[in-house]
């Protein structure tokens, strides 16, 4: 009898199911704890089902280094709500998709949801809500070369590969990225059509504002430019001031004070680009009475 019981506390773990559930999932598939699985999930699969059109914007992000292998991955998984985010299932769900993706390093997220499609379906039959793998990267370079950082328990992760070993200014960089949110490492990289649609975007608004009517075109031309790097040098890596500089040097003074470049970085924020739903909960409350 201790057999079957111990089978119904691992099935429940894993499933989030009731206990004459998992009893009756052991029962039909004559003690197979897999097959169990399946089978439960088969019928409970309309719970997933449901869950499907809902929006998945709190969640966490997290970056890891292999110890064996100069790889480093980071990755973002949703959910519904903060609360589950901030769950031990949820965390060991996270911690499993980075192992399984990391290991498998698959090509494109197409190929990364189908290998934990078990994994997510699980999961969501156990803690009740829509889960999503948004996004991951795996990013291979030297460990000496990379820096990460994990903010506020994952609702930031970043990752910088610098082109030698600096492990406090990678570090540095990597919190640096996480508060600063930058888009480009510097202004060569920033498109041309992206340049240019934010000199239309600041030409009208300088034709609109009055106390610039009486500039010469020259002048304007002037105002229009400063505006347009003023925007873009906040969201240049390089030129923004080093957070951990006493002196407020720039990134790219520190950079070159240093001898080092950086190649690459990722940041990822829990959520970022999601439309969130507003619910209003009286019209919730009345549908659910009518």
């Amino acid at each position: 009898m201790s057999a079957i019981i111990e089978q119904i506390k691992i099935l429940r773990e894993r499933t989030g199911a009731g206990m004459m559930d998992c009893k009756k999932a052991i029962e039909e598939n004559n003690g197979d704890i897999e097959k169990a699985v399946d089978w439960l999930r088969a019928k409970g699969i309309s719970k997933v089902a449901k869950k499907a059109s809902r929006i998945a914007a709190e969640g966490l992000t997290t970056v890891h280094t292999s110890e064996k292998q100069d790889k480093t991955i980071i990755l973002e998984v949703n959910c519904e709500t903060d609360f589950v985010s901030s769950s031990e299932g949820f965390k060991k769900l996270v911690h499993e998709i980075q192992i399984k993706l990391m290991d498998a390093h698959p090509k494109n997220i197409e190929a990364a949801k189908a290998l934990t499609e078990t994994l997510i379906t699980d999961a969501t039959l156990k803690l009740g809500e829509k889960l999503d793998l948004r996004r991951f990267e795996i990013v291979e370079a030297p460990r000496a070369n990379v820096g990460t950082y994990i903010h506020m328990g994952g609702k930031i992760s970043t990752i910088v590969v610098l082109d030698k070993p600096n492990f406090q200014l990678a570090k540095g960089l990597a919190m640096h990225i996480a508060a600063n949110n930058p888009i480009y490492i510097e202004k060569t990289n920033i498109p041309a059509d992206v340049i240019e649609h934010e000199k239309q975007i600041q030409t009208e608004l300088t034709k609109a504002d009055e106390k610039l009517a009486s500039k010469p075109e020259a002048a304007l031309a002037k105002i229009i430019e400063g505006k347009v790097n003023k925007i873009f040098s906040e969201s240049t890596l390089h030129e923004q001031a080093y957070l951990l500089d006493e002196d407020g040097a720039t990134v790219a003074v520190v950079l070159a004070r240093l001898g080092v470049k950086v190649l690459k970085f990722v940041r990822y924020a829990v959520g970022e680009g999601i439309e969130k739903r507003v619910d209003d909960f009286a019209c919730e409350v009345m549908s659910q009475v009518k």
